[in-house]
Parts: C-alpha cells; structure tokens; sequence
C-alpha cells in the first residue's frame, strides 16, 4: 500500500479532492500550494475526521523550481519517505494565438509544463534514491488533440505533460518505480467555474473518487472517469481535425 503521499495543488479543486479521498483511505498526505490559508483548513479537516492519519502542509509556488525541490524533500522528512508523488498542480487560463496575449498563454506554459518538468524531476530523485514509489501525473482529456480557441496552449502543455511522463516511464521501465499518467474529462472545479455546456460533466466529489480509484491500480495511463472518456478519447484521436475543432 502506497501509504505516504504528496499532491501539489492540493488547496482546491481535483487536488483538495483527491486529498480527502486518500485521507478517508487512511493515507498519510503531504499537501502543498500557493494558498497556505487553504491548506492549514483541509489539515484541520482531515485530522478532524481521519484523526490516525499524518498531514504535512507547506507553501509552494511551483514556479519557483529550486522551492520545488526544497518543499519534497522537506515532506519526504517529514513522513519518512514518499510513497506516491502526485503532479497536479496547475493552471486552464489561454488566450487565442496570434491576438495579442503572449503573457498570458507562456504563464500557461510555464506553470503546466515547465513547473511540471521541474517537479518530475525532484520527485523521480526522491524514487530513484528510494528504490521504490509510483509517480502520477494530472494530464488532460485536452492533451489527445491540438485545440482551437482559447484551448490551444492549455492542451499542449497537457499533451508535452503526457509525453514528458511516458518518457519517464520508460526510462523506468523494469524497476520498482511505477508511472502513471492520468487523463480526466470534465470534471467541475473551481478551475471551469465559469465554464459552459461541459459534456459529460461530473461533480468534484465524484471525480475525485474516479482519480483515486484509477490512480490506485497504477495504471501506465487511464481516462477518468473510464466512461465516456475512454471512447471520447479514441473519437478525438481519430476524427479528421475539422470535427475535433467544432467538438471544442
């Protein structure tokens, strides 16, 4: 059992979801994000209502690559090691291309993709030195195809966050460290507030569910959750491009 687990992004949405999943399995959690406010409120929580369980919280902008790597170690101290590393923190702000909004959609990229590059690789350090653990990414049911509209940065850096963790995984093939990457589909979050006519939309508590069930198997990859996402996700594969583009 993958009993000491760290999720970035855990002040909200899937990764404030998934912690309180994992809290009521009996896990100990490790939980960083920018909101420490936030943060400090779930630990009391879960504590509350899981009072066997381990919760350590600390601060962290994942943009501030070096504290990325300050922030695992420190929760690897603090639990005695890392069982499941978790890469969920993130950003869905995009602008169309080419109107103007360059600042806005390299934030995008810099927060979704790069910061992810630069917690694969403290987490994987902390496995390797191990010799054991199972590395997940949040990914996107964006990342199968290039989208239109304020969606085509958002869904590159989800497909560049799928394609860095199949690398890894490969790299990795044959030891004791497992990679998954995890694709949802439309789940409501504070992150698609705002957002309109979401197909096949489920709410935060049972998606969430949905996350922790697939990410428990260790699968190499899973749509979450499996039902429509699995056949959405050969459509959007596999339909011409013009289709895809008015699906989006």
């Amino acid at each position: 059992m993958r009993r000491n687990i760290l999720i970035t992004g855990a002040s909200s949405g899937l990764g404030e979801g998934m912690a309180r999943e994992f809290a009521a399995r009996g896990r100990n959690l490790a939980l960083c994000a920018r909101r420490t406010d936030r943060l400090e409120a779930l630990r009391t929580e879960l504590l509350s209502k899981h009072p066997g369980i381990q919760v350590s919280v600390r601060e962290l902008d994942v943009n501030e690559h070096e504290r990325v790597f300050e922030v695992f170690e420190a929760f690897a101290q603090d639990l005695g090691g890392l069982d499941r590393i978790i890469i969920n923190a993130g950003i869905g702000v995009g602008k169309r291309i080419g109107t103007g909004h360059f600042a806005t959609n390299a934030k995008t990229a810099q927060t979704n993709f790069v910061a992810a590059v630069a917690q694969c690789e403290a987490a994987v350090g902390i496995l390797r030195k191990q010799g054991h653990g199972h590395l997940v990414t949040i990914s996107s049911m964006s990342a199968m195809r290039g989208l239109p509209r304020h969606l085509t940065v958002y869904a590159a850096t989800k497909a560049g966050l799928a394609t860095l963790t199949e690398g890894i995984r490969a790299e990795l093939l044959g030891t004791p460290i497992k990679v998954s990457t995890i694709y949802p589909g439309y789940i409501h979050t504070e992150l698609n507030a705002g957002a309109k006519n979401l197909p096949f939309a489920v709410d935060s508590e049972r998606g969430s569910r949905a996350l922790v069930k697939a990410i428990e198997k260790e699968p190499a990859s899973a749509y979450v959750p499996g039902w429509p996402w699995g056949v959405v996700g050969f459509f959007l594969r596999n339909l011409p491009l013009k289709l895809v583009a008015k699906m989006s």
